[in-house]
């Protein structure tokens, strides 16, 4: 049988997004080596990640490439080889994220250095979407996006509220500062705990290094900001029932997470393999039928553009704080975050993934006083 011509395919695909072979445009594609068309046919979206980051090929824009990219969607065509295919079964045979893994992505992710992630964030280290409706900056932005929680879940002084991955507890410090709360945070991350209790310091917040199915105690709010992209399919529900377990009756819980237009039980190889172990974006589906019986959802909350501006101003500070970071971080290091936080922003620029703000309430609890935005 005649072998495939992997460069005539792969030229075919790109042109029906309107997508260049060592073009003029800036989300064409450079390709430097004779082997990358078979490597990307061959192993999909993981091998286009990791050519890529060993300097197989360029692009001046990749999240115009992106955008472009999914728009066409071309990600359905590449298929994925053993490897993919392997990751897919486990995914489906095993539980990614049970608690005995939950802590394999504060090692691999959020630990790797609070170096890159001060320079790379806002001042006040907010690793999640900014609200940039009235926004002019990225300090800006993550302000409103808390004070935007707060005021959906009406926070007032004195009330205790359990911040479900806290990360470096920016959220828990706006909330006690600006309006009167006791926070306790909990995170997998120990570099984010060791930080967090610092910037915290002499405020009514209180930081864990714990998984969140560990925590114990009833509190007024419920707050996850980024944290159900690391709950995984398989515990969707337990999550829900932890909120359950740990909003007063007449409480509110909310949670704010990037969301999938399908329902999904893997995730993208190259994410998984180098940015997120075990991360999975929920869709609506499996969200609605997690919180059946146990919530009342009383808003639902799309700003996903948001997040396309937020990760071109990470991306911003991090091109712009490189020379200082290089000495720690390798140039593959630096191809892989480029290719993270710009393929990242031309999937929310594309409408491919969303993100969602949700409101929630027990059932047979009074509506709540406060006014949604």
């Amino acid at each position: 049988m005649a072998k495939y011509d992997a460069p005539r395919i792969m030229r075919d695909l790109l042109l029906t997004a309107g997508i260049g072979i060592n073009g003029n445009n800036p989300w064409d594609i450079t390709v430097h080596h004779r082997d990358f068309y078979d490597r990307v046919m061959r192993g999909g979206v993981l091998a286009l990640g990791e050519s890529y980051m060993d300097g197989w090929w360029d692009c001046v824009a990749l999240d115009q490439l992106f955008d472009k990219a999914l728009r066409a969607r071309l990600d359905k065509m590449l298929k994925g080889n053993l490897q993919v295919a392997w990751h897919a079964f486990t995914a489906k045979l095993f539980n990614l994220q049970k608690r005995a893994r939950a802590h394999e992505v504060g090692r691999r992710h959020y630990d790797i250095g609070n170096d890159l992630y001060r320079v790379m964030l806002d001042s006040r280290l907010v690793y999640t979407c900014g609200y940039w409706r009235n926004a002019k900056n990225l300090d800006d932005a993550q302000v409103a996006k808390m004070d935007l929680v707060c005021r959906k879940t009406g926070i007032k002084p004195g009330m205790r509220v359990l911040d479900l991955g806290c990360g470096w507890g920016s959220f828990a410090r706006y909330a006690a500062e600006t309006y009167g709360a006791e926070v306790t945070g909990v995170t997998i991350s120990k570099e984010q705990v060791a930080l967090g209790k610092e910037l915290c310091k002499g405020l009514p917040v209180d930081i864990r290094y714990q998984d969140y199915r560990e925590v114990t105690g009833t509190y007024d709010r419920v707050v996850s900001i980024g944290i159900l992209e690391h709950v995984g399919y398989k515990n969707y529900r337990t999550y829900m029932e932890v909120m359950d377990k740990t909003l007063k009756h007449d409480g509110i819980g909310f949670f704010h997470t990037i969301g999938g237009n399908v329902s999904i039980t893997i995730s993208n190889p190259w994410t998984t393999k180098y940015i997120f172990p075990n991360g999975q974006v929920p869709s609506i589906a499996q969200l609605g039928q997690a919180m059946e019986g146990l919530m009342v959802m009383e808003d639902w909350h799309n700003f996903g553009p948001d997040y396309d501006r937020t990760l071109m101003a990470w991306y911003e500070n991090f091109e712009r704080h490189w020379p200082e970071l290089k000495n720690r971080y390798d140039e593959r290091f630096h191809r892989m975050w480029r290719f993270y936080l710009l393929s990242s922003a031309g999937a929310f620029r594309s409408r491919s993934i969303q993100l969602w703000q949700v409101v929630m309430t027990k059932p047979g609890s009074l509506p709540p006083e406060c006014r949604l935005v």
